[in-house]
């Protein structure tokens, strides 16, 4: 039996995944189509007596979850998992982790290959965003041929993007939270042009139809009104961003840099709170204090 990459079944690698989240299952998905052979573990029922066959696997795709909370981002359960794939094999890490922290689980694990390939998914659209990728990543801790053909191989393996980038797991890790981050700011920024528009007495409505025209402006996020409210919500806007916010303070020694990212995120939980929307999640992730806070100031 042949997969659509023209080589037999029992030649291709065999692909694991770990987790079966929404970034998780649609890789998995995806990769089956494709005729290669899967295993997928995860937590779930269905999933979880398959953690012994991780280590077989060739390339092991880490998926699980990486969230922020008020004691700040907590990233055990990779290191946790890690574990599982088998010596000399390659473990990819999609899930979102703090700058560095690819070298450090390198360095934990000498025994396997790992490397950081950051996933650029929505979750509404996220089996078509894995089968049409507009860009690969993959980020090596150590440069040398060993990771190399590991990531030329993870690569090899991919969908098909019209851009590919083999480079540093710490160039990695920062183009992911460039990513996440340039929505958040945008988010906030069109919210606040809308407050000024209003205020003005302008109809936003014709200023986000030039908007949406305008080539250089990412029109998804030039909507102020955005499924249950205003600002940048959902697990990953909320949770990324406040880690990227302590994150930058702990590394860099620029007090107004560090207030720029601060009133960001004021503003933007300003706007979920005002709109009720995810307040959930921001729940989750700062603690009952900042939501006495902002009740406090409705």
């Amino acid at each position: 039996m042949a997969n659509k990459r023209g080589k037999r079944l029992g030649d291709s690698p065999q692909i694991g995944f770990i987790g079966q989240g929404y970034v998780g299952k649609n890789y998995a998905d995806h990769f089956q189509r494709q005729g290669f052979r899967i295993v997928r573990y995860a937590k779930e029922t269905s999933y979880r007596g398959n953690g012994r066959f991780i280590k077989d696997c060739d390339v092991v795709f880490i998926a699980v979850p990486t969230p922020t909370t008020p004691r700040g981002f907590d990233g055990s359960v990779v290191h946790n998992v890690v574990s599982l794939v088998g010596k000399g094999k390659i473990a990819v890490i999609k899930s979102t982790v703090l700058p560095g922290t690819t070298k450090k689980i390198q360095k934990e694990n000498p025994g396997i290959i790992i490397l950081n390939s950051p996933e650029f998914l929505s979750e509404a659209t996220a089996a078509e965003d894995v089968a049409n990728p507009f860009s690969n990543v993959v980020g090596m801790p150590v440069r040398d041929a060993v990771h190399k053909r590991a990531a030329e191989l993870v690569l090899r393996i991919l969908p098909k993007a019209p851009f590919s980038l083999i480079c540093d797991s710490t160039e990695a890790e920062l183009i992911k939270y460039s990513h996440n981050g340039s929505g958040y700011v945008q988010i906030v920024f069109f919210n606040v042009m809308y407050d000024l528009a209003r205020n003005l007495g302008a109809d936003w409505r014709v200023i986000e139809k030039a908007l949406l025209a305008d080539p250089l402006i990412a029109g998804r996020y030039a909507r102020p009104l955005h499924k249950s409210g205003r600002g940048a919500g959902g697990n990953c806007f909320v949770k990324d961003f406040a880690a990227l916010v302590r994150f930058y303070k702990e590394k860099v020694d620029d007090p107004l840099g560090f207030s720029v990212f601060s009133a960001l995120e004021e503003k933007n939980l300003d706007l979920l709170f005002s709109s009720g929307k995810d307040l959930d999640i921001v729940q989750n992730v700062y603690g009952g204090q900042i939501t006495r806070r902002y009740s406090k100031n409705r």
